[in-house]
């Protein structure tokens, strides 16, 4: 049996008005796994998050990563291997220019300047964002931003890297851009952590869903058990993707029989309703 990256048993964490945000949070998390946090506003994901790459220190509970467990002493482990892109750009970013931000986490690590000055470069050309690197980041437009704060976790090299709502505030174009980097992110074998609201996102690109209410993972499994588990869906106050509802429309109309394969996209759909045809 193959060992988790990330391990977390039975975590509990409390802000300072003493009202429990996390009440017994326990999961495991494989190398290489697209996983979809989702829940309403206040369930916990964020709470999770920062405990989970080492930012909040948890009242109880154990987290192990790469099978070693976390104490005071070693917590910078998680910092430098499990990286967290916020929601808002602006709580991230605090250098005068974009070479400066992405460089800092680097630097942190105390790496030689050689080793600082071409990961920054790499991480800039992969974001496709060298030509603002002497530009000060705040005067950057919202995906400009975005993308500065996925290169400086690019940077770091983590092996697990999470996306705190990643695609708010963000336009069409540039939320596809998002999801091409994830796409890219994937294909390298990063683990990648996303909460998110849209549940067609997480539909279509997660390979597994953890659902949070009131500071507890109600459910956890792949996207299509969790959005075809209504009673899931009503406690956590969340709506079924669109192509769910159009698939299993089309299928009650009977112009699909084959449901062993349930599109996550147009594309998918489209393919799968011209084999039906050309099988008429």
């Amino acid at each position: 049996m193959r060992e988790p990256i990330l391990k977390v048993k039975n975590l509990h964490y409390s802000y300072g008005t003493g009202n429990p945000a996390l009440k017994g949070v326990s999961i495991n998390i494989y190398q290489g796994e697209k996983i979809a946090v989702i829940g309403s506003n206040g369930s916990g994901k964020s709470t999770f998050f920062l405990n989970a790459n080492g930012v909040l220190t948890a009242d109880h509970g154990e987290i192990s990563y790469q099978g070693t467990v976390i104490n005071k002493k070693n917590s910078k482990e998680l910092r430098k291997n499990i990286g967290i892109v916020f929601q808002d750009a602006d709580d991230q970013i605090i250098a005068s220019t974009v070479m400066a931000e992405v460089g800092f986490g680097p630097m942190n690590l105390k790496l030689p300047r050689e080793e600082v000055i071409r990961r920054v470069d790499e991480a800039l050309n992969y974001m496709n964002i060298l030509d603002f690197k002497d530009r000060p980041p705040h005067y950057l437009s919202g995906g400009e931003k975005k993308r500065v704060t996925i290169a400086d976790i690019i940077a770091m090299k983590s092996e697990v890297i999470i996306f705190d709502e990643p695609t708010a505030a963000l336009d069409p174009l540039n939320a596809q851009m998002l999801e091409e980097v994830l796409v890219k992110l994937g294909a390298e074998g990063k683990t990648m952590l996303i909460s998110t609201h849209d549940v067609d996102f997480a539909y279509r690109w997660a390979e597994r869903a953890i659902v949070f209410d009131q500071g507890r993972i109600i459910a956890d499994g792949t996207p299509l058990e969790i959005f075809n588990n209504s009673s899931i869906l009503e406690q956590a106050n969340l709506k079924r993707p669109a192509m769910l509802d159009v698939f299993e429309m089309l299928v009650d109309n009977k112009l699909i029989k084959d449901t062993n394969k349930y599109p996550t996209t147009p594309e998918e759909l489209k393919i799968l309703l011209e084999k039906q045809f050309n099988h008429c």
